[in-house]
């Protein structure tokens, strides 16, 4: 079997334009997704729920948000086999126009004084379509930024795709910021609407940078190689199953992300600790905005380590520094609320978070890498997304027993760290030998030395 060019051999710039490229469009794509959370924490409940139980309308209202993750394996297996079959860039493009239309038409939906129980339904099925949208758009940026990357710099160049993320998170938050800040009534109506509309520009933004991308040499030179794979998945499962389960296991680090973004949120602002609104939402930025210079650095350490330390740091710290988080929330002390929010997730939860692209990317092969990494990513986010419906099942009746979740949080932690140690280390494995077995890489290794 021929061996594939490296993906170093494309032209001069391409690397640069593909991890902008990622950049921009994973954070408008998640821009979107962001704001359904903070939504869920902080609206929803009075608009598309029943207010006369706050605590049931609070459940249902989390619940939806955990409704895409779930929508996110469905979603991997069609774009997972698209992206391996078609390419990388169609992909991309689709899902960025799937995210901006169903984020849009939440903006628009009846509320539950409107159209009664049509309204819940309604928000469901757009939250669907989001998951759907999000199951390919990391793997599909993940994978045009790791096979356009310089073999020695591919954690540095796909951290792009998460810095990405975060800076749609921070965006998603300064939004909703002055959206909080609004009086009651103007809130409810009209207000919490502003965001979502926003997605029209988002979309059409993603749309005109990622038209422009032209798909990756390592994808090309594979189709024309060998061909692409009829059915990825049947070669995923045959030849990476392994793989598959240790990213399935990994990716519940995100469950440190969603129960932060979206159950502390609801903890922190509830009657029984009364933090602002506002200040809580300053957290959540102050923390991306750390984020945003931590995960470079994470991903450019990952480059001369490795990528299975790194990713311990955070999935380690992120267990025990939840603890101390969701305590300070307790106390009702902002200044240490602030400090341990920005040194959680700003710091030592982007050291999983940046290099996860690399880390995860780098166990499948050219042939399967889409599929692989959209599959067991979302069924992983899956479970992430439903931590926050049963940390407020574990919160109790006062929704208030913060060590419970604490100790939730931290047990989700635990698989990531059995996957790291049991994973091969790859930052040194040239690109076009990655997902290759021992014996065919040596072999293949032979070939391109002869």
């Amino acid at each position: 079997m021929s061996v594939p060019a490296a993906p170093h051999d494309a032209p001069p710039g391409q690397p640069r334009k593909a991890a902008l490229a990622a950049w921009i469009g994973s954070a408008l794509e998640y821009y979107d997704f962001f704001i359904y959370g903070s939504a869920a924490a902080l609206i929803f409940p009075k608009v598309f729920f029943d207010e006369s139980d706050p605590a049931d309308a609070t459940l249902l209202s989390l619940a939806t948000f955990g409704v895409a993750y779930a929508a996110r394996p469905v979603g991997a297996l069609f774009l997972g086999h698209f992206g391996d079959h078609l390419g990388r860039k169609k992909i991309m493009v689709f899902t960025l126009i799937l995210m901006g239309l169903s984020t849009f038409l939440i903006g628009c939906l009846p509320t539950r004084a409107q159209v009664g129980g049509l309204a819940p339904v309604l928000l469901v099925l757009c939250r669907v379509l989001q998951g759907v949208s999000a199951a390919g758009e990391q793997a599909s940026a993940n994978s045009m930024t790791l096979e356009h990357a310089p073999p020695h710099r591919r954690g540095y160049f796909t951290s792009f795709t998460l810095n990405g993320t975060q800076a749609g998170q921070l965006l998603a938050t300064l939004v909703f910021l002055p959206v909080a800040a609004l009086p009651e009534d103007q809130l409810l109506s009209w207000g919490w609407r502003v965001p979502f509309w926003l997605s029209v520009a988002v979309a059409v933004a993603g749309y005109v940078i990622r038209r422009t991308l032209q798909e990756t040499p390592a994808f090309a030179q594979q189709a024309a190689a060998d061909g692409v794979a009829k059915l990825p998945l049947a070669v995923l499962l045959r030849e990476h199953w392994a793989d598959v389960l240790r990213v399935v296991a990994a990716a519940l680090i995100a469950s440190v992300s969603t129960i932060f973004t979206v159950w502390a949120l609801a903890y922190a602002t509830s009657d029984s600790v009364g933090l602002s609104r506002s200040s809580m939402l300053w957290v959540g930025a102050l923390a991306n905005l750390v984020a945003l210079g931590a995960i470079p650095l994470w991903a450019v350490l990952s480059d001369r380590v490795g990528r299975r330390p790194v990713f311990l740091i955070g999935a380690v710290g992120s267990a025990v520094l939840m603890f101390l988080y969701l305590w300070a929330i307790s106390t009702g002390s902002y200044p240490l609320v602030l400090l341990l929010g920005v040194l959680t997730f700003g710091v030592v939860y982007s050291a999983a978070n940046g290099i996860w692209p690399s880390f995860y990317g780098e166990m499948f092969s050219t042939r399967v890498r889409l599929s692989g990494m959209a599959i067991g990513t979302q069924i992983g986010f899956a479970v992430a997304g439903f931590a926050v419906t049963f940390a407020a099942q574990i919160a109790g009746p006062d929704g208030d027993d913060w060590s419970s979740v604490a100790l939730f949080a931290s047990a989700l932690c635990i698989p990531p760290i059995v996957a790291a140690l049991t994973a091969r280390e790859t930052h040194k494995v040239p690109t076009e030998l990655l997902g290759e077995r021992p014996a065919q890489g040596a072999a293949n290794r032979e070939t391109v030395t002869a």
